[in-house]
């Protein structure tokens, strides 16, 4: 299955956007909850939103839950800026079942807002990122919106658990010392949005140091899976993590475990790689010789004359069925990949060992257009993915169905022509409740977290 940028462009009026993708979208979502039909065409041509916000196709609402600067529900402070990955997570309140989401905000030093340093919830008094909460009710509105976590840096994605905490992730390894930090960073925090405070401020650092993206944790085994965002030389790796108290609950990820690196035989840069279906097995995983990154990045340390798998920039990791999918957001032959592509999403799937390449985004002759690049991903309640683009130019939400047809999904307005920042506008953290009736999504600059209701096909 293949569709040049033309012809999506032609089919959805998305303007300013196209992807080109080619591979087996069926297969990434054998065996699980999102395995339905949506149908060919999406749900139809955005409509421009009378507010300048947010375009969605006809019969979709949103609403808008938070935005950055206005004030925290909790009078913690103002709600921090640039936000970024994202989960919802069911819960109770009382007798209520209420929904609590989970959001990063990948703050640098230079950050307008910053998450505010709540006693007892901060790692590191100089480090501006962090986590907020946000407690919906039954009917999606704001009871409660708090800080989970802070101190921290750079705070990009992550990935829920199965015993519905967040685990936030720091892309980066500034260490004590650099722009003012007082700890080293670069590690892997755990929340608890229904009470931060019995997880606190606590580094997972037998997860590694390192850049890292997203993760994705094995139902069934326990296992964490991890992505490494290095977009210049030495690329990053992919990681999985064996901890000695496997689905332990809150806070058993704290008692260590092994941090291990994949190693394709015969692939030293996944880019290389171009024909979806491609099959690796026997997949091998490598011990990290030093997980916290004392005097060598991880990436770069020796493991061994075979050497080791890179990829650039790592990005969207999930877990469907019985394997764990994640994204390579692009590569660029002229910044040292072996080839070029616009995002690939791959298969590993553990009990066979077997690595798949399930779909590649781009390049191809058609005329170039900003926001190739699939992010921030997940699967869709009313059938396949929901996928955010990255960088320069990325204002859209798309949707991909099994079938392999691009759709677009949401346009973000309010930034149009504004191009203070390249990641101005870009939308990040896209998820659905747990009963699939709404998509929840940010809008990183300005920080805008928004709910999108409508006829989501089941």
């Amino acid at each position: 299955m293949s569709a040049t940028r033309r012809q999506i462009l032609a089919r959805t009026g998305a303007l300013g956007a196209g992807i080109a993708f080619s591979g087996a979208l069926s297969d990434l979502f054998a065996g699980t909850a999102a395995a339905q039909d949506l149908g060919h065409g999406g749900y139809g041509p955005l409509v421009p939103d009378p507010e300048g916000l947010l375009d969605l196709p006809e019969g979709f609402r949103h609403r808008v839950l938070s935005r950055e600067g206005d004030p925290l529900r909790s009078g913690e402070g103002p709600v921090p800026s640039n936000h970024d990955g994202m989960t919802a997570l069911p819960g109770r309140r009382g007798r209520e079942h209420v929904v609590h989401l989970v959001r990063n905000h990948e703050n640098r030093p230079t950050a307008r807002y910053r998450v505010p340093a709540v006693e007892g919830l901060t790692y590191d008094p100089a480090g501006l990122g962090g986590c907020t909460a946000l407690t919906l009710d039954s009917r999606g509105r704001v009871l409660a919106e708090r800080v989970a976590v802070a101190g921290t840096a750079v705070n990009c994605a992550g990935g829920p658990t199965p015993w519905h905490t967040w685990l936030t992730c720091e892309e980066t390894e500034d260490r004590a010392g650099t722009n003012g930090y007082t700890k080293d960073h670069g590690f892997v925090f755990e929340v608890d949005p229904a009470d931060p405070r019995r997880t606190g401020a606590v580094p997972l650092t037998a997860m590694g140091r390192f850049q890292h993206e997203a993760v994705a944790v094995d139902p069934h085994l326990g296992v964490v899976y991890e992505t490494e965002d290095a977009f210049q030389e030495p690329f990053g790796l992919f990681y999985r993590f064996l901890p000695r108290k496997p689905l332990g609950g809150i806070g058993s990820l704290r008692a260590g475990g092994r941090l291990q690196a994949m190693r394709v035989p015969g692939v030293p840069d996944l880019s290389s790689i171009q024909r979806t279906g491609t099959v690796f097995d026997g997949v091998e995983w490598v011990d990290v010789p030093d997980p916290l990154a004392t005097g060598t990045p991880t990436r770069l340390q020796d493991y061994g004359p075979r050497g080791i798998t890179h990829a650039q920039k790592l990005e969207g990791c999930y877990w469907g069925g019985r394997s764990v999918y994640f994204v390579s957001s692009f590569a660029r032959s002229a910044e040292g990949s072996a080839a070029d592509h616009y995002g690939q999403v791959w298969r590993y799937d553990p009990a066979r060992r077997r690595l798949t390449l399930v779909v590649v985004f781009g390049p191809d002759t058609d005329v170039r257009l900003p926001g190739e690049s699939p992010d921030n991903i997940c699967l869709a309640a009313g059938g396949g993915l929901m996928v955010c683009e990255d960088g320069e130019g990325a204002q859209h939400v798309f949707g991909v169905t099994r079938h392999g047809e691009v759709y677009p999904m949401a346009r973000g307005r309010q930034n149009i022509g504004t191009p203070e920042a390249p990641e101005w506008g870009e939308f990040a953290g896209v998820t659905f409740s747990p009963d699939g009736r709404t998509m929840y999504v940010n809008c990183y600059t300005p920080g805008t977290t928004f709910a999108v209701t409508g006829p989501w096909r089941r």
